[in-house]
């Protein structure tokens, strides 16, 4: 019998960023896809902050596409890269004040016939190709801006939230940030140690 997946409060995520982060790994991303139901433990994450971090979208002040992250805590910001790729946020921090965590990396659980639908390859092909990479989990898991910006993560009725399935926590390292030019030395990424679902091997601090 599967675990009852009860989502988080949003008292929660209404914590810096950097505590949120490392909180959120060995955690369940949870999609309903019609009637299939989609799930992969959160393996992967990188904290962002405000205007005095030059990563972060919210550094160059509020603006429509970046609205969510100025709003209340726990909810979805996804955001458009690359002319190709879909990214999943969670907003952190009380209302008025930005921050977030970008979604790195999944392990695979549930619905892993519908995620390779979905990203369009092959079945059988190696599991890490599915949700090792933020644009490659967003694709899995049917994630766009315009189904997803500011759903609410904290709401079991929505069809996209973030819940806890009772897993003790994983040993999580820290290190730099990757795939960005700015700011990037700062010792914001969170992985889960020695999983291989995480997007990249950056060496730990």
């Amino acid at each position: 019998m599967r675990r009852e997946l009860g989502a988080f409060p949003r008292s929660f995520y209404n914590r810096d960023p950097r505590l949120v982060g490392p909180d959120l790994l060995g955690k369940i991303l949870v999609r309903r896809q019609g009637r299939k139901l989609l799930t992969g433990r959160i393996v992967e994450v990188e904290a962002y902050l405000g205007a005095d971090d030059p990563a972060a979208h919210a550094s160059i002040g509020k603006t429509p596409r970046n609205s969510v992250l100025f709003g209340p805590p726990g909810y979805a910001y996804v955001y458009f890269i690359y002319g190709n790729h879909y990214c999943l946020n969670v907003s952190c921090l009380q209302e008025g004040t930005p921050g977030g965590i970008l979604f790195r990396a999944l392990e695979p659980m549930e619905g892993i016939k519908e995620m390779f639908r979905l990203r369009g390859i092959a079945e059988g092909m190696d599991l890490r190709r599915l949700t090792s990479g933020p644009g490659r989990l967003a694709a899995a898991f049917g994630i766009t801006r315009e189904r997803d910006n500011a759903k609410d993560l904290t709401d079991t009725k929505s069809d996209l939230y973030i819940a806890d399935d009772g897993s003790p926590p994983p040993r999580a390292l820290i290190t730099k940030r990757i795939g960005i030019t700015k700011a990037a030395e700062m010792p914001l990424r969170y992985i889960v140690a020695g999983n291989r679902f995480v997007s990249g091997r950056m060496k730990s601090f």
